[in-house]
């Protein structure tokens, strides 16, 4: 149970109950009188990502570009203390992804630090940063779109949100009070000025091109 609880966080109780009764189904079907922590496993990858698709035709090379992939994804998470520990690696697909890294914190979490949201970036980065070393500069593909998108994610939050950019400052330009930087109603917008724009767009992108 504990492994199952660190692996979903914030999901309700009917999400719950719904990978209770995936597990059982998955159990029933394999003529198992009970459902093992196989059957869980399975059942809340499912449930959080799509069914595996092991009928999908893929060639060999991008079965081994997938693997590579992944496989910079946890070399990066094993190298990097503040990173969370490897839980499972896989290329078979799932749902959208063609493989998966998947950590799981070892305890709750409240807050996070900027060691490990710099950790958080490192490791999403690690498949294109594999799939470069491995096939060169041309060869890299669009599988790192997630893993760019993830990064990014965190990059700006951190600059715009949570006040780790020395340059911008404890100052929240997330959006979130209808800041114009993100989108926001503009009866309640407060303007930011083309430098300050481009102040947060540079920071973002120091953070992202140094994990």
């Amino acid at each position: 149970l504990h492994v199952i609880a660190r692996g979903t966080p914030g999901f309700s109780g009917a999400d719950l109950s719904n990978i209770v009764n995936e597990a059982a189904l998955l159990a029933a079907r394999r003529n198992k009188r009970i459902a093992t922590m196989h059957d869980f496993e399975e059942a809340k990858d499912k449930v959080m990502m799509g069914a595996e698709r092991k009928s999908m035709v893929m060639k060999k090379e991008e079965k081994e570009l997938t693997a590579y992939h992944e496989g910079g994804h946890a070399i990066v998470a094993i190298n990097i203390p503040a990173s969370d520990p490897i839980h499972k690696a896989t290329i078979i697909p799932r749902g959208m992804a063609l493989g998966l890294v998947m950590r799981l914190p070892e305890n709750d979490r409240f807050s996070a630090t900027r060691e490990r949201l710099l950790a958080d970036m490192a490791v999403a980065m690690g498949g294109r940063a594999a799939e470069e070393m491995i096939f060169g500069h041309d060869k890299v593909t669009s599988g790192a779109s997630s893993d760019i998108q993830q990064a990014t994610k965190i990059a700006r939050n951190m600059v715009t949100k949570w006040g780790f950019s020395d340059k911008v400052g404890n100052v929240n330009y997330s959006g979130e009070e209808g800041s114009q930087y993100l989108g926001g109603s503009d009866s309640k917008a407060h303007d930011i000025s083309n430098e300050k724009y481009k102040l947060i767009e540079a920071e973002v992108k120091v953070l992202d091109e140094n994990a």
